[in-house]
């Protein structure tokens, strides 16, 4: 049972009046002070330290992909800036909690912006191997480059509307006293598993783009493999920032599948090695093995060859991509 206060919102049983009233403006002011008894929507307080950490971290990795996407013009930089953007802009809501525990502002910043930030991240990746793929010809992958990008970013998108619903939903109705935060708890779930589906097909995809690499480089008469220094070296970026999403992607979904009051997600401790951590190692290891700068002549072949062949592959019907193979530099 609930009554009506003077403005009409509905008050949950057990509050008179004005400990609603105080309740609500708890939750819109800022607060310093922890009451006793009275948690905030995290279950603890976040570390201000922490928060200030990540957001200079996050906003090194901004001002670098920035910097590459000026320089060279590269989808890779460009989503790499956004998900580390959207990272940034999160913990700087978890910073504003250290200062004003109970704001629930601060709180829907924090969750809507962390949850689905890492999708950006993926992307980058699913771009970048397309990129590959043009470079090494289209018989070292199951599918052409363009696909890739169609395909991988299509669920992608798909994975951050459920997500960021999810997390709306969730974050609304934990603003609530007595709000039932599961069905948004649900949806977030479903769009951090969909995202694991994807990435686990993207990594056999991966895998078998490897073997059809060196098993058409072993062919050859030099003897020589199609993978230059360079694109081991973007692979070895890939597959470290993919591994690093992965183990996020299970956790958070661990973590959300236990509710808002289960362990992972009131102990701050795991949140920062299990997601923060990963996600700026994600990040960063693009600012030391930039594929804008490790492929650039790489890419400029490619674009060069593609423009003198442009008008024969209309003209026949070939596909650009198919005409390529495995290079040795």
């Amino acid at each position: 049972m609930s009554s009506n206060n003077a403005s009409g919102s509905d008050i949950p049983e057990g509050f008179s009046p004005d400990l609603w009233t105080a309740w609500m403006e708890l939750r819109k002011e800022c607060y310093p002070d922890l009451i006793e008894g009275v948690n905030p929507s995290y279950g603890y307080r976040p570390t201000l330290g922490a928060g200030i950490a990540f957001d200079v971290l996050f906003g090194i990795c901004v001002i670098g992909h920035l910097i590459q996407l000026i320089r060279f013009r590269q989808w890779t930089s460009g989503l790499m800036m956004v998900g580390a953007m959207t990272e940034a802009i999160g913990w700087a809501g978890r910073t504003w909690s250290a200062k004003c525990p109970y704001n629930n502002n601060a709180f829907l910043m924090q969750i809507t912006t962390l949850i689905i930030a890492p999708t950006f991240f993926a992307a980058a990746l699913y771009v970048l191997l397309g990129m590959l793929i043009r470079r090494l010809g289209r018989q070292t992958s199951i599918m052409s480059a363009k696909w890739y990008a169609i395909v991988f970013c299509s669920c992608d998108v798909i994975s951050l509307v459920i997500q960021a619903v999810g997390g709306g939903m969730a974050s609304t109705e934990s603003g609530r006293e007595g709000g039932d935060t599961k069905p948004g708890t649900h949806t977030m779930v479903a769009g951090i598993v969909f995202q694991l589906f994807t990435m686990t097909v993207f990594a056999v995809l991966v895998l078998d783009f490897l073997r059809r690499v060196y098993s058409l480089a072993k062919g050859r008469r030099d003897g020589q493999g199609g993978l230059t220094r360079n694109m081991k070296l973007t692979l070895l970026a890939l597959f470290v920032s993919f591994v690093m999403i992965y183990i996020r992607s299970v956790y958070r979904t661990v973590e959300l599948a236990q509710g808002w009051s289960g362990y992972l997600i009131t102990h701050e401790g795991y949140f920062i090695g299990l997601d923060a951590t990963l996600m700026v190692i994600s990040a960063g290891i693009f600012l030391v093995l930039d594929p804008a700068v490790l492929l650039r002549h790489e890419m400029t072949k490619v674009t060069t060859h593609e423009g003198r062949n442009e008008k024969q592959d209309t003209a026949t019907g070939n596909d650009s991509e198919g005409q390529g193979g495995v290079r040795s530099e």
